[in-house]
């Protein structure tokens, strides 16, 4: 058999083409293409929802891109060197009032002063009230004018736990009446007592009711003097709550009757919180519920026989037994 040499045949299968359609690669275009218009479409929406002032800054941003990137012009009115909008969180709050308001506080601190120098050259002009002229305390506080007649031991105003004004404390109450009628402020009246407690006798007469019943007794002698009764705003009873002379609990710089020309702010203030409301309706305010025994706050309870806006205090009960205080009140 002769050597012949063997040829190896290779034959390679060709594709008919029928499958080409289903290649990937249109796929991931097609994918390129819907994401390319789901942005345009989410920035069209964006566009027609921002205000003029939003789309006036996404064109800064994009007509200076590098420069707004590095800390260039900055859209808002912040002054921080940081870049972007709005208000800078350094820079103070201005909670000032309002220059119309501030006039008017200004122009009413101005009154208060001259006022106060009233008085005090009352006092030094009067010889009345210039013999009792230690007794008369004048400040200037946040609710406006005040002044304060204080006891003495040697000179009490009242008789002993009593709201029977004595002599010389009614002297002094009708020579300050017609000065304070003349002036444009409102005045509210508060009774002060020492710290002195009731040991016997009608348990529900103490020094609430004590100062409720002085403060209206220096009303009605101020009235009595000269001042109208619309002057007075309100009249309160504080017994010992308030401490002048904080040391001695019952001295007698704590005994004292405290009349206060209102600021205009505290008046508005009063007169509001107890106005029945923008509704005009009584019925629509809540009822209060009925209370029990003695309340300690500045009870405001219409005198009888008086005309509404004038002076106020608590009644004074029928005392059933001797009621007196271990010292004085």
């Amino acid at each position: 058999m002769s050597a012949e040499k063997v040829k190896v045949i290779i034959k390679r299968a060709h594709g008919d083409g029928g499958g080409g359609h289903h290649g990937g690669g249109w796929k991931i275009a097609y994918a390129d293409f819907m994401t390319a218009m789901m942005a345009f479409f989410l920035v069209m929406w964006l566009l027609s929802i921002a205000t003029p002032k939003q789309r006036a800054g996404i064109a800064e941003h994009f007509r200076t891109p590098l420069s707004m990137a590095i800390g260039g012009p900055k859209n808002g009115n912040s002054a921080s060197v940081i870049p972007g909008g709005g208000e800078d969180p350094a820079t103070p709050v201005n909670d000032a009032p309002p220059p119309d308001e501030m006039s008017q506080e200004a122009a009413d601190e101005a009154r208060l002063g001259e006022m106060k120098e009233q008085l005090e050259s009352l006092i030094e002009q009067s010889a009345l009230l210039k013999q009792y002229r230690s007794q008369l305390l004048i400040d200037i506080t946040t609710e406006g004018l005040r002044l304060q007649i204080v006891d003495s031991e040697n000179r009490p105003m009242f008789d002993l736990a009593s709201s029977k004004v004595l002599p010389y404390m009614r002297s002094i109450l009708r020579e300050l009446g017609p000065t304070l009628s003349g002036m444009p402020n409102r005045i509210t009246l508060s009774g002060h007592t020492d710290s002195t407690v009731y040991t016997k006798g009608d348990v529900s007469y103490g020094n609430w009711e004590l100062s409720a019943d002085r403060a209206n007794a220096s009303r009605r002698e101020l009235v009595g003097g000269g001042m109208t009764e619309t002057k007075v705003l309100r009249v309160m009873g504080l017994a010992d709550s308030m401490h002048l002379d904080k040391v001695h609990p019952r001295g007698p710089l704590n005994r004292r009757i405290s009349i206060i020309l209102l600021n205009r702010a505290t008046q508005e203030r009063i007169e509001r919180e107890n106005s029945v409301g923008a509704s005009g309706r009584i019925d629509q305010l809540p009822k209060a519920a009925p209370s029990s025994g003695v309340l300690k706050v500045a009870a405001q309870v219409l005198v009888p026989g008086s005309s509404p806006g004038s002076g106020l205090s608590l009644p004074t009960p029928t005392s059933t037994g001797s009621a007196r205080p271990v010292t004085e009140q």
